[in-house]
This record gives structure tokens, sequence and C-alpha cells, in this order.
């Protein structure tokens, strides 16, 4: 049986001198000691990192080495102290989301160069990873994956079984189907990584500090920041928060909660086992999914860590309400091998050697959880250059990648590819402790559960942000979760199956979302939009602050447009849509996930070209009902005495009105393409305008839809969304947005000369719009694109057309791939499917088909 062997550590490490671990996971050879502490001191610094942590140590590392003067980091006792000198060291090149893929790949790549460029041993191994499936849906999983990951540089690939068994011969192949193998994977220490980018960091000319505890910081008029230790003063230009679990305690001190919570990991070490021993070579890191945990190699025996349920995690709570414990930096909680006994369990019948293992130590220490469980990266809403680089649960294998995201996006003013699952504006106010905890939990628990698409998670909802139809609403729908808003997704039919279910092929939805695609195209159709980031821009300098920020031109006064805001480089940092309500006033709407990251831009830019505006984020003010469909004129000119016909109220027009008394902002637009308007209205009036409207309508069959239908509506009308078919890693002329991009007009624009170049230059790729007949599955965006044997491109969006009875996707190809009746196939679930490039949009949009039919009647539409 599994048994604790006479040499464990009881929780705590073994202390050499100064306080440095001597062995917690098989440090390798003789690591230089840390080097003599800095007595240098500088008054003035470009950027100061607050941490000592592989993330914190990593960016210094690349600043410096990318020739920024005067980077300091401060420490407040001693480098690795926190969670990194105790992680486990896991490195992947996997990750099931996309961009942080990259983050991956950056991490390993330079982990492999670090100890040539350094003279610093770094303890990297490499023998690879094999995730498990021992059920028919992780081996769907595994082909979602691999279609996500095919056109990417990273390697992998699904095994058989005989393929796992000779790569890992000490397993239990019982209930083995498949396994995901990432070659380059592995696992190295991370106290003699964090040394070596130490190291590099001195070379390239930055000061590392410490111990050098910052006790206050203070922004100055003029952007920088006054930056006090028990040292001496310094003023920096910038500041980066890289302080781990002290990272709310640093944020304090300039009035921000940021939301993170220390949780407990425990891992495992045994001794020596002699059939590990007896072993060729090293045996690949094996992640076990149904039963959560890692097991890897470690030395001559093995090390295992569980993430156990969220009624069994720990959470170190008191930190957050009691803050950090003066003085922690290399100590460890008492481990508590009952709490993970079940998985213990598992590991041992999965790799039965176990059963005979001693264990020689239980590391049982502190890591960050932030909601999600994604890091918090880059710059922070509402604080002039501040940055935040915090919330890692992973940090060993970010560190090297976020470390260069970081270190570009100071240098060159824009992120170097979209990351905005990272951004720390991604939570606010409606972000409170009880949340985080309750999602930290989930988070935790949910590790290794399998990740489907349109997932949702359900702990902490809902939140404070719920709009005024929630009570009304949430009976009779399936709601998602948007930035703290609670949307309705789909809604359920009568004797049809409700609730969540999950799963990589149609579910329980397509029907019910069928039957509100045809309620938008035929009848009239109600969504609440709610969620909407919403801000209010005014003042005398407002016109020539929005000329500056979108590629667009300004709408004259009653008219709305859609507008895009760039970055330097040509890239699209955000779409939006822009109402000049009166002379000088704007009302600015974009997407729920959007709303901090593109008012922080916007807050930017004033401040920095001295605008004389003022800027509102009144999301929270208002509520947003959209009405569309054929009879969407119909309906509501019973509630109002406002003239909504087609020559009077126009397409892309705004006014001000009110229906059944209730004050909105009606627009005359609708993301669905049909006709359709959306009303802005006080928050607290939502149900009130809700009611009146479906009362208004039954004589019409109105009812609800939701934002499943909404997509596939758009994507019929190809219409594009940021985040999908444009972001930061595209630009707006090979995503097809060319008739909103106004090059000529007088104001030079952000990414103005940088788009004249990309243009003269002539495009490598095109957004196109394929039609492709499956099974049962259908594309979401992300997905492989394949033309001769070679992956080409990938998927943007994608959905099922209730019109056509086939699938629909947008996907980036080559130029030469671009042309309408081209041939590609798409991977879903590993079998490629011949598509077909069509001339878009599917469904011409309710104002084009109206122009038509005035000009040459029905035979012209």
């Amino acid at each position: 049986m599994f048994c604790l062997g006479a040499r464990r550590l009881r929780g705590f490490p073994l202390r050499g001198s100064p306080g440095r671990l001597l062995y917690v996971c098989g440090r390798e050879g003789e690591e230089n000691p840390p080097s003599r502490a800095e007595t240098r001191w500088k008054d003035r610094a470009e950027t100061v990192i607050i941490g000592g942590g592989c993330v914190g140590v990593s960016l210094a590392y690349h600043l410096a080495k990318a020739g920024m003067k005067d980077v300091v980091l401060l420490e407040k006792s001693e480098l690795t102290a926190g969670s990194t000198w105790h992680a486990a060291g896991l490195t992947t090149y996997f990750h099931p989301g996309i961009n942080l893929k990259k983050i991956h790949y950056d991490s390993i790549k330079l982990y492999e160069k670090l100890e040539e460029e350094t003279g610093q041993v770094v303890g990297f191994h490499q023998p690879g990873s094999i995730r498990i499936a021992t059920t028919p849906v992780r081996v769907d999983e595994f082909k979602y994956q691999m279609t996500r990951t095919g056109w990417h540089a990273t390697e992998q690939y699904i095994i058989e079984p005989e393929k796992i068994q000779e790569m890992f011969p000490l397993l239990n192949m019982n209930k083995i189907l498949a396994g995901l193998y990432n070659p380059g994977d592995g696992h190295i220490d991370p106290y003699s990584l964090t040394m070596a980018l130490a190291a590099g960091a001195r070379k390239y000319g930055a000061l590392l500090k410490y111990p050098a505890p910052v006790t206050s910081l203070k922004p100055k008029s003029d952007g920088t920041w006054d930056v006090e230790t028990p040292q001496g003063s310094m003023r920096a230009n910038r500041i980066v928060n890289a302080a781990g679990f002290w990272a709310r305690e640093v944020g304090k001190m300039i009035g921000l909660e940021h939301p993170l919570i220390p949780v407990q990991h425990q891992y495992v070490v045994t001794s020596t086992i002699p059939e590990v021993k007896a072993l060729k070579r090293e045996l690949p890191v094996l992640r076990d999914l149904e039963g959560s945990y890692y097991l890897r190699q470690e030395r001559d025996g093995l090390l295992f860590g569980p993430y156990e349920s969220q009624e069994k995690m720990k959470v170190q709570d008191s930190w957050v309400t009691n803050g950090v414990p003066p003085g922690f930096g290399k100590e460890l909680f008492e481990s508590d091998l009952d709490r993970i006994m079940e998985h213990v369990e598992a590991a041992m019948e999965m790799v039965p050697v176990l059963k005979k293992a001693d264990i020689i130590n239980i590391v049982n220490g502190p890591i960050t959880y932030s909601p999600d469980i994604l890091p918090m990266v880059g710059p922070h809403q509402g604080v002039r250059n501040y940055w935040v680089a915090i919330g890692f649960g992973y940090g060993i294998i970010h560190a090297g990648g976020v470390g260069k995201y970081l270190s570009d996006w100071i240098l060159h003013g824009e992120p170097p590819f979209d990351l905005i699952e990272l951004d720390p504006n991604r939570y606010g106010k409606w972000t409170t402790t009880q949340y985080t905890e309750a999602k930290a939990r989930e988070s935790y628990g949910f590790n290794n559960i399998v990740g489907y698409p349109k997932e949702e998670r359900f702990a902490g909802r809902p939140t404070q942000r719920v709009s005024g139809l929630y009570k009304t609403l949430e009976s009779k729908c399936s709601m998602g979760f948007h930035a703290g808003w609670e949307q309705p997704h789909w809604f359920y039919q009568p004797g049809q199956d409700t609730g969540y279910r999950p799963s990589f092929r149609r579910t329980n939805w397509f029907d019910p979302v069928g039957s509100e695609y045809k309620q938008v195209m035929q009848r009239v159709g109600v969504i609440d939009l709610s969620p909407f980031g919403k801000f209010n821009i005014k003042g005398q300098d407002s016109i020539r602050l929005l000329d500056h920020l979108f590629a667009n031109v300004i709408p004259k006064v009653g008219f709305t447009n859609i507008s895009h805001m760039l970055t330097p480089k040509g890239q699209v940092y955000a779409e939006l849509t822009v109402s000049h309500l009166s002379p000088g006033e704007f009302l600015l709407i974009t997407g729920s996930g959007s709303e901090l990251h593109d008012l922080r831009w916007i807050e930017e830019e004033a401040v920095k070209g001295g605008y004389d505006v003022e800027i509102k984020n009144i999301t929270d003010e208002l509520g947003v009902l959209g009405v569309a469909g054929p009879h969407a004129r119909k309906v509501l000119q019973k509630l109002t005495s406002e003239d909504l016909s087609d020559d009077v109220f126009k397409f892309l027009q705004a006014k001000s009105l009110k229906v059944s008394n209730i004050p909105v902002t009606a627009i005359r637009i609708s993301y669905t393409g049909e006709l359709g308007w959306e009303l802005y209205h006080r928050r607290e009036d939502s149900a009130a305008l809700y009611d009146v409207i479906m009362n208004a309508g039954q004589e019409e069959g109105i009812d609800n839809f939701g934002t499943y239908a909404m997509n596939a509506l758009r994507l019929e009308k190809a219409f594009r969304a940021w985040g999908s078919e444009m972001n930061c890693d595209t630009n707006p002329l090979e995503a097809g947005l060319g008739y909103f991009i106004k090059l000529n007009k007088p104001a030079d624009f952000i990414g103005k000369q940088a788009l004249k170049q990309i243009k003269a230059k002539g495009l490598k790729r095109r957004l196109v719009c394929l039609t492709l007949a499956t099974d049962d599955v259908d594309p979401e965006g992300n997905e492989s694109i394949w033309y001769g044997g070679k992956v080409v491109g990938n998927t943007t969006s994608g959905s099922y057309s209730y019109s056509i009875q086939k699938s629909l996707a947008f996907a980036y190809v080559p130029e030469e791939l671009s042309k309408v009746g081209q041939q590609v196939e798409v991977e879903l679930l590993g079998k490629n499917y011949s598509a077909t490039v069509i001339q878009e949009p599917l469904v011409l949009t309710e104002p084009i088909r109206n122009q038509l039919q005035k000009k040459g009647g029905k035979d012209k539409i």
C-alpha cells in the first residue's frame, strides 16, 4: 500500500542558509547560489516590477534584453519566495484555449535556450506528455482539440493505446481508449529557472533589488509613480504588479480590489521505485483526466499532484480577509493526505507500482487563483501606467511567454497578439470577494473536466449585475454569463428537454434555436441586450477625439455608424457603434466582454492627447431591448407617437422617444440583419418596457429569442464579430471591413499610416464565408482548414444555417484560395468535411432587400 516513508517532511521544507530550500522535488546539480544582494539604488526607473517570482523576473529579463534602460525589480524578501519555489514545474504546449497556446510555446522555446544564454543550469526535462482518455467523450474532446491545434506551431497527436503503453510501460491499460500526446512537454526546476532569468536580466542591465518591500505607491499628475520602500523612494514611469499572492495588498495601496484568492495545492513525491529506476528513458508526464491528477517521474521515483473537487479543496480565505501573514515567503501548509485520497487511489489503479511506493514528501503550498483560473495580464483601466501580471495558477509555463508578451506591449504600445481572455479589465465592481471564492473553488475543482464548446459554469451566479428582465426570464431560458451579466442563450420549448446539456455535437438547444430563428425571420422577436458596454462621451473636443480614435467618419447628429479602433500597426483593437445623439454628445456601444478593455483605450488616448472631453461609463445604468423581425415596426408603432416609417425613421438613425410613456433612445439597427430597433432605457424600466412590447405584439405572434439564434442570423448576413473575425491578430482589410475604413478622411486616425502600407503591399489572406454539409456537428470557430493535404487556415466562427440546412462558417484562407467556388475542407471531430467558398452574404439584410425591392421588385432580390 502507498505509505508514508520515514523521511516525510510533515508539510515543512528542510532549510539551509539563508532560507534556501534544499529539497522539494529533486533540484538538480549544484546550482549557483543567489547573487549577493544589490547595493545600488536608483532614484528614477522606466519600469518598476513588484515581485520576484518567475513571472516578474521574466518580465525584467525581457524588458532589459529588448533594450529598455532603468528596469528595476523590487522583491520583498528573496527571489522565488511565494509560489514559485515550491511549484511542481510542469511545462506543456497544450492549452484548451487558442491564444494561450502561443504563451506556452514562447515559454518552452525560451527555456530550451536559457541555459546556453545565461550559463545557469535550469533542469529542463522534455520527455513529452500524454493526456489519457478513458471515456468516449474524452476521445471527442481530443479530436476537438486536435482541430484547434492544427493551425498552430505546436506538435500534437492522438495516439493509440499500444503507443501509450510503449511510452509509459507502467500503466494499467484496462480502461485507456486514447492519448493526446505533446512532444516537447515536460518539467523544469522553478528555482533554477528563476535564477537563470535573473542572471539574464542582470546581464542586460536590469536592477533586481531585494529585500525591498514596497510600502507605498503614489500616483503623480503626470502619470508617473512614487514607489516607496524602506531603502528609499523611486520615481517610475510605470509599475507592474507581479506580486503573486501579495498582489491584493499591492492593489489595495492604490484603491484596487484585485479578484484573487490563494488556494492550497498539494503534490506527493515518492522514494525510489525499482520499476522506475529500471527504465531506459524518462517517462512522459501523465495527465489522468478522469482521475484529475498529473504524474511525472522525479529522479527514480514519481511525483503526482491532484486537483480535488470544489467541495474538498481548501481556499486560504483568511488571507483575503486578514492579509497574507507578515514574513510568509518560503513556508508551506500542513499536508492533508486525506483530502486527496480518492485521487491517490485513482493513481494507484492507473500506475500500480505506486501501491508499493513510499511517500517521502507531501508539498502543500499556496497558489493564486483568479475567478476563471486565467491570469490577469496587461494595463489596468482607471489607473494610469499601472500594469499587472497576477493570478497565475500555472506560473511556470506562463512565465516566459507572458514576460515576452508584456515586454512587447510596453515597448510597442499595443499587444503583440490578441489575449483578451487575460485582460485584467474583464472583471469589475461586480466581482465581489464572495464571487471570487466561489469561482476559484469551481475552477480548481474543474481543472480536468471535459472542455465543451459553449461551456457554462454556474458557481457564484447570478452576480449583482442582472438586467431588469432576469426574474422575468430566468425560468424560461438557458442563461449565459457575460461579464457578470446573465443573458438568455436560448429559450425552452414546451415538451422539449431543458437545461444545460453540453456536447461536442448538436444538443438540446438545436431545435429551439431553429424556432427562434424562424420567429425573427417570419414574425418578430425580442432579445435582452443589456450586457452591452455603454459609454457617453461629450465635450468640446469629443469630435476630434473620436475622429482620432476611429477609422470611420463621425456620424451626423441623429445617426449611428459602425466604427473600429485600430492599433498603431493597423490591427483591429475594437469595434463599436457610435451614435451622435446631440451636437458633440455620443453614445458608444461595445460588446459585453470588451467594456473596460475598450474604455481603457479611449481614456488613455484622451489623456495622452489632452482632449477636453467627459467620458462616462453608463453600462450599469442602461438596459437594452432589441426588437427585430418583419413585424417589428408594426408592434412598436402601436406604442409610440413617433413615426417609425422607413422614410422618416431611416436605417442607422437614432432618436429619443417614448414607448408607452417610457423614455428610450431608439436606434434603427439589429445584429440580426432584419428590420429592428435597439431600445436604450433606464435599467429600472426594463421589465415594464418588455411587458408593454410583448403585450402589443400578441397579434403579430411576438416571442423571445436568444444569443444563439442571433449568432445564426448574423452569420447568414455575413456580419463580423469582434473577438472572432477581427481582433488584434487581424487587420480590417483582410477581415472584409473596408467599407468602414475611411483612409481618405482628413483625420490621421490611429493605425492609418500602417494600414496604407498594408494595402500597398497587398493581402496574404482573406476572410471568406464557407458552407459545408456535416453530420450532427457544426463549426464553432478555430477549426483547421485543409487544402491539398495541408492546414492552410482556420475558421473564426460558425453555426448551422437554418435557411439552407447546412453548416456555415467564417474562415481565414490564403488569398489564392479565397475565390467564390473554391473547395477546401474543415476538420470537425477528427473528420474533414468538404466546404465551399460562397458569395456573401448568404441572406441579404433587410435594408438591402428593401432597397432592391424599391428599385426592381421581388425578382431582383
